[in-house]
């Protein structure tokens, strides 16, 4: 072989190695190269994929739920919303943190457009934290955290509110700052409430609740009364339809409510009612045996000395000679002591117990007042049997007329809807004294003192109660005006307790009569069957329509 000619072929064989390799080196790096802009790429994804995820958690419709406190809903028997927890948030800002104060400025005026923003500017100032917002509804959220500013505190909150401001203050209550309930039903159903996996369900009809604290504010404007209360619950199951005391409180300006006059005057006041406990007097003695409603009771004394005290009638045209349907038709003091001399002290007593007006009740809210104890002495039984001397709550005044008017059957009173109770009734009088009852009850009206609430087609009946306040141990002469109403007396369905406190005569106001043509104008006699009479009649004009439809 010719030497140039090998030497040429060696050559283009180390030229073609050497492209090989150069090759093969360029294939190394591109494939280097690549496998990093891969992982680039990888985690490029990776971290876009994250940013997504957590805009999406930020632009949720509940972007801060705490489980925790996700306290329920509570409702009425049909179903509107009296207590709604929302979710909420603070927001506030650290001047430490401020790097551009200009900027943030203008951020929060776009943001925030009626805000103090000399305020806020000269807060920013100092070192303090302070808050711009609270309660912020979620958009504003949403809005504010896009703001991107470090400086800026988001404290997510649950915030409970009511739809119907004071409608239902003294039955729902009221909850703290760390959700917990600190009255009415808001408190007594705490644990329940704070599990948050069903609404609590209320025998409440917010229609109804809302006319009659509208008559008993409109009470207030004619009588000039301090307070007032009104309850509607029905007979048979104890269902309480209607809870209200007044003055109330807008249940969304949270405050601590020491005020005595914002008692829950229906619950926890605890009264001398007078003359509605005759009606007890006289089914006592009729559930003994001991009287009936024609016996009649000859030559009654205008007064009469017991021990110190000296009764009297608070009438002294009433006739000297009156049946026991007369005595409590035109409610006399006199005819109720003699009968309460009949009954005598101990079977009095164990009555007014079995009806359960001595004791606490025991109920849904723990804002209930308990009776005043009395030692059974020094003309003790005289003054009871018509009232005075003897103290209740207005919702054990509904629980015993309830058993007055219901066949004599012992009830429950109630605000849980569908609560379960023991399914045997448990008898307290006799059948047929619940007729006579209910058909006494019905003449008080027709004929009686309380004529101004015969609203035509209720078939009310009722009975009044006019009582002295007692203020530092003595009796004044401001008023307690009770009347207590059955309705419709020939089949009782509901018990309506209207009281009014401090009532005062009104000039101007015109009754315009039911039972008869014409009106009168001014009122002439601070008692009840002038007042709470009158505001029960303008109630069940209002509510018994809708009962007769709804239930």
């Amino acid at each position: 072989m010719n030497r140039d000619k090998s030497n040429k072929i060696i050559i283009n064989k180390l030229n073609s190695d050497l492209s090989d390799f150069s090759q093969k080196k360029f294939d190394i790096n591109l494939n280097r190269v690549a496998f990093i802009f891969l992982v680039i790429l990888i985690f490029v994804i990776l971290y876009s994929t994250r940013v997504v995820y957590l805009s999406s958690k930020t632009l949720q419709t509940n972007p801060y739920k705490i489980n925790r406190i996700n306290r329920a809903d509570i409702t009425d028997r049909n179903g509107n919303y009296i207590s709604k927890s929302v979710f909420t948030s603070n927001i506030g800002i650290d001047p430490k943190l401020v790097r551009d104060k200009k900027k943030i400025l203008l951020k929060l005026k776009y943001t925030f457009p009626d805000k103090d923003f000399v305020e806020i500017e000269k807060k920013m100032n100092g070192k303090k934290f302070f808050y711009i917002e609270k309660k912020m509804i979620p958009e504003k959220y949403n809005q504010v955290k896009l703001l991107g500013e470090k400086s800026i505190r988001m404290e997510p909150k649950i915030t409970r509110i009511y739809p119907d401001k004071n409608l239902f203050s003294h039955v729902v209550g009221q909850i703290d700052d760390d959700n917990n309930g600190i009255s009415g039903l808001e408190k007594s159903f705490d644990k329940t409430l704070k599990d948050g996996r069903t609404s609590l369900t209320l025998t409440l009809d917010k229609e109804l609740q809302y006319i009659i604290r509208d008559e008993l504010i409109n009470a207030q404007k004619i009588f000039r009364n301090i307070g007032g209360a009104g309850i509607l619950m029905n007979i048979n199951n104890g269902e309480i339809l209607s809870l209200v005391s007044v003055p109330d409180f807008n249940l969304n300006i949270r405050k601590d409510i020491s005020d005595i006059n914002y008692i829950n005057r229906a619950t926890k006041g605890v009264y001398e009612l007078g003359s509605v406990f005759k009606s007890f007097t006289i089914a006592a003695g009729l559930n003994y045996g001991l009287i009936s409603p024609d016996d009649m009771f000859i030559n009654l004394e205008k007064k009469l000395k017991c021990g110190r005290r000296t009764i009297s009638e608070y009438d002294e045209n009433l006739s000297k000679d009156l049946s026991v349907e007369d005595i409590l038709v035109h409610s006399s003091n006199i005819g109720s002591v003699k009968i309460g001399q009949i009954i005598g002290q101990e079977k009095l007593q164990t009555f007014l117990k079995k009806i359960g007006i001595l004791s606490q009740l025991d109920f849904d809210i723990e804002e209930t007042g308990k009776p005043l104890s009395f030692k059974w002495r020094d003309c003790k039984l005289e003054t009871v049997s018509y009232g005075h001397g003897v103290t209740t709550t207005p919702i054990q005044l509904a629980k015993g007329y309830a058993i007055l008017a219901n066949g004599g059957y012992d009830v429950k009173p109630t605000l849980i809807k569908e609560k379960i109770y023991s399914s045997q009734k448990k008898r307290i009088l006799n059948k047929d004294v619940s007729n006579k009852m209910n058909r006494m009850l019905r003449k008080v009206v027709t004929q009686g003192t309380a004529t101004l609430s015969d609203v035509e087609g209720y078939e009310v009946g009722g009975k009044t109660g006019t009582a002295q306040i007692v203020e530092n141990g003595a009796y004044t002469n401001k008023k307690i005006n009770t009347f207590a109403s059955i309705f419709p007396s020939s089949n009782p369905k509901y018990v309506l307790i209207i009281l009014l406190e401090d009532t005062k005569l009104s000039k101007d106001y015109i009754y315009k009569y039911r039972n008869k043509t014409g009106s009168y104008k001014g009122t002439p006699f601070n008692t009840a069957g002038w007042t709470s009479v009158e505001i029960t009649g303008k109630i069940i004009d209002k509510i018994g329509p809708i009962l007769a439809t709804k239930y």
